[in-house]
């Protein structure tokens, strides 16, 4: 089936339209026109009349139907953007009109999104980006009012960047300015120690399209199985469901601290392949996402060894990088150190990881920056990767410019040092001190357990609910982590994410919530919740 004979079906021939196919919509329209070639197959039936199958979608009025549409699409789910957060969005509209709620606005701890929560803007990254963003302000006829408000560095960084850039609004290399690759492969050199390759770096739309790419490069049919972590972010669910590849859960122990057991990984793929799954890789999130959770380096070395015996490639998350809580205890290893410090035996695992300026210090989540790295990948398939980033023609210029930023940021020595240093150590000392406090704060609640997180953004307590509780969420044809969510949603406007929407042990139930509100807020958000959860266990008591 050849890409000019898709592109004349759809009137997409023309080169603007086609470059213009987005991540999602290639592999949609090959998926449709499999299942009716299938369908064609199987039954013998003729072209014309396959206008039968939308009988129905004729009968409502509508080609499209959510019964005509494709079922990949229809059946993934992504939970912290699901019915809780739809939810909490009409909520905080009723709250504009209706005041007597108890509460006096909703707290979003569903989503990793800092700035939502008011964190404040790196100063740094906002002057150089406001710069690139506004060049006129760079004349030399503004250059006596513009060196008053701006630091001589971010000044220098932002005509750097221009140089390289051209203008923010125009296209730019599909795998991402060269300029940024060569920064950030420098910034992987100072961090692991071993050398990096800009040629196989990718400047993503956040780390996300990174991970759908490669998900996406590595499923040969819907046989391909792909490792992941139970609890997982549900980016990878949702994505293996659109692609109609299959996930294969590994479960990560809550007794452990969320450890990972490498027995329990290869009782996962021999399972797996016993009922014919192709297990082409495995997904780990470190530090975990939702359970926060950092793994060491000796575990490390183990999956890596695992990968090996295996034959899998290893899809590394790292987002959460330099979100460590524990840096004595528990620092922040990457895997390709890891990796690269195992010697010879070892330089065959394929490794893809990904990184992201929305985590972090920076919580620059809307600007959707991101960069993936490819080690030991072959040649010819990466590139078919810079074919896949190609159809988007490139990620966005905004967002490239914040990689920059966040992998080569001031240094001793440079104007705004000083004060980049001490607004990200007050960010991070904030976020030491709120997971503290909303751990300590679930740990004395009734029948609710908690995990110290030991980095990322979220705690994922387990809440043992009364079988009253259980019966009534049956009743309302919902989970009981569901139902006890939204219930405090209902209570106290904190919207958070129930278990059920990142996979958990059967009949344990747990929620995810972010420690981002305010500092200043936050006796006043632990209380509420306090409130809330002792009414609701005197409510359904057994």
């Amino acid at each position: 089936m050849s890409y000019d004979w898709i592109l004349g079906l759809t009137g997409l021939r023309h080169e603007n339209h086609a470059s213009h196919l987005s991540f999602f919509l290639f592999p949609v329209l090959i998926t449709m026109l499999r299942q009716v070639c299938r369908l064609s197959t199987r039954t013998k039936v003729q072209p014309s009349r396959l206008y039968l199958v939308s009988s129905r979608a004729a009968s409502t009025g509508k080609v499209l139907t959510v019964e005509s549409m494709n079922p990949q699409i229809r059946n993934a789910e992504y939970a912290v953007r699901g019915a809780l957060p739809i939810r909490a969005e009409a909520l905080s509209k009723e709250l504009q009109a209706n005041k007597n709620k108890g509460f006096d606005r909703v707290v979003f701890c569903n989503i990793g999104n800092p700035q939502q929560l008011n964190q404040k803007p790196v100063t740094f990254f906002r002057q150089v980006a406001s710069l690139v963003d506004n060049p006129d302000l760079l004349k030399p006829e503004n250059r006596e009012t513009l060196t008053k408000l701006y630091p001589s560095d971010a000044i220098e960084r932002a005509e750097l960047l221009l140089k390289h850039i051209g203008s923010v609004g125009a296209y730019s290399h599909s795998q991402g300015i060269p300029h940024i690759r060569e920064n950030v492969a420098k910034a992987l050199e100072r961090r692991d120690g071993y050398p990096a390759n800009p040629d196989h770096i990718y400047l993503t739309q956040g780390a996300s399209s990174g991970v759908q790419n490669v998900l996406q490069l590595l499923t040969q049919n819907s046989n391909s199985g792909f490792m992941i972590p139970i609890p997982q972010y549900p980016l990878y669910s949702a994505t293996l469901a659109l692609i109609d590849a299959a996930p294969v859960p590994y479960y990560l122990k809550e007794e452990q601290d969320w450890g990972l057991s490498v027995a329990d990984l290869k009782t996962s793929v021999e399972e797996a392949r016993a009922k014919g799954v192709d297990v082409r890789a495995l997904v780990i999130i470190n530090p975990g996402n939702p359970t926060g959770q950092c793994l060491t380096e000796e575990n490390m070395r183990e999956v890596i060894d695992f990968c090996h015996k295996e034959r899998l490639v290893l899809l590394a998350d790292e987002v959460y990088q330099t979100n460590i809580y524990q840096p004595d205890q528990r620092p922040f290893h990457s895997f390709k150190k890891v990796l690269r410090s195992m010697g010879d035996k070892y330089q065959n695992v394929e490794l893809f990881s990904f990184h992201s300026t929305s985590k972090g210090m920076i919580g620059e989540c809307g600007r959707r920056g991101g960069y993936l790295e490819c080690v030991n990948i072959d040649e010819k398939v990466l590139e078919q990767l810079y074919k896949v980033a190609s159809i988007s023609l490139c990620p966005n210029v905004h967002g490239q410019v914040m990689v920059d930023l966040m992998t080569n940021p001031p240094k001793e020595g440079d104007a705004s040092y000083e004060s980049y240093q001490k607004e990200v150590g007050t960010i991070y000392e904030s976020l030491r001190r709120r997971a503290t406090k909303l751990a300590n704060c679930f740990n004395n609640l009734e029948n609710m357990t908690c995990n110290d997180a030991q980095g990322a953004m979220y705690l994922f307590p387990r809440v043992r609910l009364p079988k009253k509780a259980i019966e009534a969420a049956k009743a309302a044809n919902m989970s009981p982590d569901a139902f006890y969510a939204l219930q405090m949603l209902e209570a106290t406007g904190v919207c958070v994410i129930p278990g059920s929407g990142f996979g958990q042990e059967k009949d344990t139930w747990h929620f995810r919530s972010t420690f981002l509100p305010e500092e200043h807020l936050f006796d006043q958000f632990c209380s509420n919740i306090e409130k809330f959860h002792k009414s609701f266990m005197n409510e359904y008591r057994d």
